[in-house]
């Protein structure tokens, strides 16, 4: 058994670009940045940052394009591939290792700066088709009615 996952959370390190393959499919790339803090042997706080180049196709695509800029917080977990290219200039070939993004969540949003954050899941129901849903700060939270249920009132 073989496992190729990533999931990661950080902020845009670049805004987005989005292009389109010759198929039509359009492509996002950007680039992350991940903070690890901890304690050194002299006890002083130590910081180190990771930057992670990730990619994402179709709907995804569009949607990171449209709604994330530099700064932006963005959840995504999806796998690593590494694509080689020859450079047209030197001839020497190049390899760029890069998430290609499966699932995203953007994260909160500055004070002001919008109500919500948005889910976007590549499991698609039945239909084919999949679609970003709104949610308040958590996954999959039910609001409950205030008042008592009467359990005569239930349909089944």
């Amino acid at each position: 058994m073989y496992l190729n996952k990533v999931m990661l959370i950080g902020n845009l390190t670049r805004d987005p670009e989005l292009r389109s393959l010759p198929n039509g499919t359009k492509v996002t790339s950007f680039s992350l940045a991940t903070n690890r803090t901890w304690k050194g042997a002299d006890g002083n706080r130590q910081e180190a940052v990771e930057f992670h180049n990730a990619v994402a196709f179709a709907k995804p695509a569009e949607l990171i394009a449209q709604y994330c800029k530099k700064g932006s917080s963005l959840y995504i977990d999806g796998r690593l591939q590494t694509r080689s290219w020859d450079d047209k200039t030197t001839g020497e070939k190049k390899y760029r290792t890069e998430i290609v993004v499966e699932n995203f969540q953007f994260g909160p949003r500055p004070q002001g700066a919008g109500p919500s954050t948005g889910v976007y899941r590549n499991d698609a129901p039945a239909t084919g088709k999949s679609a970003p849903t709104e949610s308040t700060g958590e996954i999959d939270t039910i609001e409950y009615p205030a008042e008592n249920v009467n359990a005569e009132d239930i349909p089944f």
